[in-house]
């Protein structure tokens, strides 16, 4: 996966007003509480991106 692919996934994944995930009312017509699954997944994604960019590859 890209990066710019996470992104798009925040972008589109917000909190609704009723605390729902818009992203997956609007794709899949699903309740869902946010943050769902995919705004997890991409966020994590992100955080091990950053972390491993930070440590510079150091084990």
């Amino acid at each position: 996966m890209k990066n710019d692919q996470e992104h798009a996934i925040l972008a589109v994944h917000g909190r609704g007003l009723d605390g729902m995930c818009a992203g997956c009312r609007a794709w899949w017509s699903r309740l869902a509480p946010y943050p769902c699954w995919q705004v997890e997944w991409a966020t994590s994604r992100q955080a091990r991106t950053s972390v491993a960019r930070f440590l510079g590859g150091v084990r």
